[in-house]
């Protein structure tokens, strides 16, 4: 497929795309905007540099619009640094980060006028990353406890204390053994209690279906009838790097 760069301005920033061809003919242009910030527009080969670039300009608000979310996006994907000024998230809300160092303090974290702040002797990005880590752990075994406590409330499969712990994972939110032990991510605490309450009700839904089954849904609508929004909540959050 032959492709060719072209460019015009949105106010003061030139916008610089790719020109690709179209398989079939038609005098429109189709416009895609990538994750990666990169501006692919499909256009007929009979169908002019200079018309395409107007086809563009046309949608420029937009195409900025598009780029300046991902761009955002992709900040937010880079690595912490744990210095003070940086987002971090609890329960669904975003928390300033702010370090206070003095060889008096006692290793401390805590949430406080929106910011979480974080009282050390040492504030190398280890260290602050360490005490922040593991404030998040204490925080989910509390919320977590909490929290299924209310939904085994609504869960009437399950008739005994519910036992879990906590672990920093990658890759899921949780599990639940066959004895109905949960294996919760210590990062979950950072989402909404709602995007939590579905997690937890997920895994104990595998209780009685070991599959995604038509009962397994069921099962979730009849408990969260609104399990789809919390876990697109979740996923989202997930997507922008929040968790």
């Amino acid at each position: 497929m032959s492709k060719k760069v072209l460019s015009f301005y949105y106010g003061e920033e030139a916008i610089v795309f790719e020109r690709l061809e179209k398989q079939k003919p038609s005098p429109k242009v189709s416009i895609k905007v990538d994750s990666d910030c990169k501006v692919r527009v499909y256009a007929a080969k009979d169908v002019s540099d200079s018309d395409v670039i107007h086809a563009t300009k046309k949608r420029g608000k937009w195409i900025h619009s598009k780029l300046k979310e991902f761009k955002a996006l992709d900040k937010e994907h880079s690595p912490r640094e744990y210095v003070s000024g940086e987002s971090h998230f609890y329960l669904g809300r975003r928390y300033m980060l702010k370090v206070h160092q003095d060889k008096n303090y006692q290793p401390r974290v805590r949430l406080f006028r929106g910011t979480l702040e974080v009282f050390c002797k040492d504030k190398s990005p280890e260290n602050v990353k360490a005490l922040v880590d593991n404030w998040y752990k204490e925080k989910a075994k509390q919320v977590f406890a909490e929290q299924i406590s209310r939904v085994v409330q609504k869960t009437p499969w399950v008739t005994e204390p519910t036992p879990f712990t906590v672990r920093a994972m990658k890759k899921q939110w949780g599990s639940c053994s066959p004895k109905g032990r949960l294996l919760l991510n210590t990062h979950l605490v950072k989402a909404s209690k709602e995007c939590i309450d579905y997690v937890i009700l997920h895994e104990l839904c595998h209780l009685v279906e070991h599959n995604h089954s038509k009962r397994f849904y069921k099962l979730m609508e009849q408990v969260m009838p609104n399990w789809k929004i919390n876990k697109k909540s979740l996923d989202m959050a997930s997507f922008l790097g929040t968790l």
